[in-house]
């Protein structure tokens, strides 16, 4: 079984979010064996990959887990697969995943780049939750829920630098939300490329700190949509690794853009 390791949401090794990416030569085996091989590559989500029959409504089932569980949406480990998919040949054109979130789609571009067609993150307006503060470091200004599919919390800081400088709190993060944490500020210079910042936290999940969350930007796309007044945008990730995703609101779908670089690629022996 091939296995590799390909980094999302970036043109450079050593950048963007690293994920697992395997193809299957058939239906998936049990879920202990994929976790326990999430677990070995040890990244935010490996993607584990098998063609489906022609005729269907999607051309490959795809499944994501982190290091100790499955998750129901992956951003940066979908890119990653069809990057694999685009440039080993499997699949050079548009294709279709079936997964736990619908059916996905991941269109390759001349430029190298690859177009996934997410469902947008429903977005609630809620009360900034107390002990927040404590636990995130430093006081938001605003605060979402994503609703039950995706279970995130969303907080808006007051500006780049405040986002920047957050040193949480992990254990009391974990707390406030089923999934995980998206903190986002409005860019301090839009000239530098990009329009918002933001920083991913899943301590539920393993991850205390995402390098660069596809899933994200669907709540983070229709969020800064509305208080930018444009459709389409790029956020960056604010991680160590830091990663661009150029995000295109289209009502229930957000068009999450990237590119993806294979930096590793070996066999799986066990």
């Amino acid at each position: 079984m091939r296995i590799r390791i390909v980094d999302a949401f970036t043109d450079r090794p050593f950048a963007g979010n690293p994920a697992g990416v395997l193809l299957l030569d058939d239906v998936f085996p049990d879920d202990d064996r994929l976790q326990n091989v999430a677990l070995e590559v040890n990244h935010a989500e490996t993607a584990f990959a098998h063609r489906l029959p022609e005729g269907g409504e999607a051309d490959w089932a795809l499944r994501w887990f982190t290091p100790v569980a499955e998750v129901a949406m992956c951003g940066h480990a979908t890119l990653a697969t069809a990057h694999v998919l685009h440039t080993t040949g499997a699949h050079p054109g548009p294709v279709r995943f079936a997964t736990r979130s619908g059916v996905l789609t991941a269109e390759p571009a001349a430029d190298g780049s690859i177009t996934l067609d997410f469902p947008t993150a429903p977005l609630t307006p809620v009360e900034i939750p107390a002990g927040i503060t404590a636990a995130l470091g430093a006081p938001p200004v605003a605060a979402a829920t994503t609703g039950p599919a995706v279970g995130d919390l969303l907080l808006e800081l007051a500006d780049e630098k405040t986002l920047l400088g957050l040193a949480p709190d992990f254990k009391s993060l974990g707390a406030h939300a089923s999934r995980g944490l998206i903190a986002t500020a409005r860019a301090d210079d839009a000239s530098r490329g990009y329009d918002f910042v933001s920083r991913c936290f899943f301590p539920n999940l393993g991850i205390d700190e995402d390098p660069v969350t596809g899933s994200a930007h669907t709540a983070l796309a229709p969020y800064w949509s509305a208080r930018l007044g444009r459709d389409d945008l790029t956020g960056l990730q604010a991680s160590r690794r830091t990663g661009l995703v150029r995000t295109g609101l289209r009502g229930e779908r957000t068009l999450l853009t990237g590119r993806a670089v294979t930096v590793i690629e070996g066999e799986l022996l066990a």
